[in-house]
């Protein structure tokens, strides 16, 4: 059995061995932490919503979400007088940000103004200047890994991702449930078979062979962007499991979600990414209650590559964009607030006329983080992010 044979199968079925083999439970109280990574870029306007903005309205006729209304259960629940959360998301993440256990971060990103999934992904995993040449040996949470001790890193995902990539040993164990075809084959043979000997047998077969081509073309687009990452439902099924491993064993994590590329039919309150936020979301409240009391030592923190163009385009989505929206959730952050520095949504104040500008770089957020989680000094934090200036938003 070679080694990823058993980090995906001997692992996961004794969930008390590490790499090397030896059974330990790392104490209980101390610090862990969660990188959610949604592969793709999401479209933060329409999970954080600016519906104070009347400009983010007029931009987004098909799909902007209404704003809040408090006769209507299933409307955007607002957090203050000028964002809002998703209606998909209420009942998941509503009540932790009422309980001050999640905080949201508009303007956040990175200095990568590239826009491509795969060169956006791997700056932050990489975690290092931009303006240096790229050392793809070294991720940032290996980094972090290295720097301190006892925490027990593992990637809940197909093969480890570079954001752990480093000089050790690093548990990965696979989420994947195993995908199904974006076709129906019986319903193509099914239309082809009524039209046989029709005239139009040859338009309807070249029709169907043309959608099948567009359509494998775009998956293939999607699943690219996605990197093998586990899809939102898959997330939330298995969302019980990967708590009891950090609970008792682990406590740094990385796990990459999926299904965020909403070039197309995008939707509003309900639609494609109302769907994923909706799955994530209950994945997220599912993870927290798994911790039990170890949420109160517990940080999760959610990023995507990038955020997406403000304007909706012609096929009622959005585009590659720039600046997102994070995520931190736990126990004892200091939450039910909106962090970071912050701009008010207008047409003027977008980058290059499209985008939300990045004002919270996602270094010095982090940096922030780790420096009060495990009380590191400057030195320490210049090893995991180098150059990053820490930013101190009073998140934990």
């Amino acid at each position: 059995m070679n080694r990823r044979h058993f980090l995906r199968t001997g692992l996961a079925a004794a969930p008390a061995f590490t790499v090397a083999g030896r059974l330990f439970a790392a104490p209980a109280g101390t610090p862990r932490f969660l990188c959610v990574f949604l592969r793709g870029g999401y479209d933060c306007a329409n999970f954080l919503v600016p519906w104070s903005s009347s400009f983010y309205y007029e931009k987004r006729p098909r799909i902007a979400i209404a704003k809040p209304d408090p006769a209507l259960t299933d409307g955007a629940l607002a957090l203050d007088s000028d964002w809002a959360l998703a209606p998909a998301v209420r009942d998941s993440l509503g009540p932790l940000y009422q309980q001050r256990q999640a905080v949201f971060i508009p303007f956040a990103g990175t200095d990568d103004l590239t826009r491509s999934h795969f060169e956006t992904q791997d700056s932050i995993e990489l975690g290092q200047p931009a303006q240096t040449t790229r050392d793809f040996r070294s991720g940032f949470l290996a980094r972090l890994a290295g720097t301190l001790n006892g925490a027990t890193p593992i990637a809940f995902t197909d093969t480890l991702p570079l954001a752990f990539k480093g000089d050790s040993g690093i548990a990965s164990i696979s989420l994947q449930r195993g995908g199904k075809s974006p076709f129906d084959d019986t319903q193509t043979g099914t239309l082809r078979g009524m039209y046989t000997g029709n005239h139009l047998e040859s338009a309807v077969r070249e029709g169907l062979e043309l959608q099948q081509e567009v359509a494998q073309a775009m998956q293939e687009e999607m699943q690219a962007a996605n990197r093998g990452a586990i899809s939102t439902k898959g997330f939330e099924l298995t969302a019980e499991r990967m708590a009891r491993f950090m609970r008792t064993q682990y406590r740094l994590g990385f796990v990459d979600v999926g299904g965020w590329d909403t070039h197309v039919n995008e939707g509003g309150a309900q639609g494609a990414l109302a769907t994923n936020l909706n799955s994530l979301g209950k994945g997220l409240a599912t993870f927290a209650a798994a911790l039990g009391d170890e949420w109160n030592n517990t940080v999760v923190f959610v990023l995507s590559e990038f955020g997406r163009t403000f304007r909706e385009n012609g096929n009622a989505g959005t585009d590659h964009g720039h600046g997102s929206v994070y995520w931190v959730l736990g126990g004892r952050v200091n939450g039910g607030r909106i962090a970071g520095e912050q701009v008010r949504v207008s047409h003027d104040t977008l980058f290059q006329d499209r985008d939300y500008p990045v004002l919270n770089n996602y270094r010095g957020v982090l940096a922030g983080i780790f420096g009060t989680l495990w009380a590191l000094g400057p030195q320490q934090l210049d090893v995991i992010f180098p150059g990053a200036r820490p930013l101190d938003l009073k998140l934990v």
